[in-house]
């Protein structure tokens, strides 16, 4: 009787596990970036799962502090503002890129070049840690047409 149990106890653990699919990380990348100074971070946050998330912090070894930021005209003026929580729609995605949402790097460990891939892990409201490589290059990664 107690296997029975046991099946079913680890059958709703996998479909709850299923319906809570991390969110994904695409076509990250960042520019190079000189010793102790800012670098940038773009990215595709993928939500496959069929609820909202929200990335709600990022961090890397080699930054003091990774903060996410938000492009924008406003009136005419450029101007750029702390985003402390991106939502993620279930099953949507989210695209950092110049001039939109991005990530702010501060002050770096070692000089980001062309080539070198700069760690970081996102975490999620959903308590979802997804760990990414920032490719360092001058302009996005060819993103193949069936993940944009």
């Amino acid at each position: 009787m107690r296997l029975p149990l046991a099946l079913a106890a680890a059958s709703a653990l996998a479909l709850s596990t299923a319906a809570h699919a991390a969110p994904q990380v695409q076509a990250a990348w960042s520019r190079p970036a000189a010793l102790g100074t800012t670098g940038a971070g773009f990215m595709i946050l993928a939500n496959p799962g069929p609820k909202p998330d929200t990335l709600v912090s990022v961090a890397s070894p080699l930054a003091r502090e990774v903060q996410v930021h938000q492009s924008m005209v406003h009136d005419g003026m450029a101007m750029m503002m702390a985003a402390p929580r991106v939502p993620i729609p279930a099953g949507g995605r989210v695209t950092f890129a110049p001039g939109g949402y991005h990530l702010m790097f501060l002050n770096l460990a070692r000089a980001l070049n062309v080539g070198d891939t700069l760690p970081a892990t996102l975490t999620f409201a959903s308590g979802a840690k997804v760990k990414a490589a920032f490719v360092v290059g001058l302009a996005p990664p060819v993103v193949p047409a069936s993940k944009r």
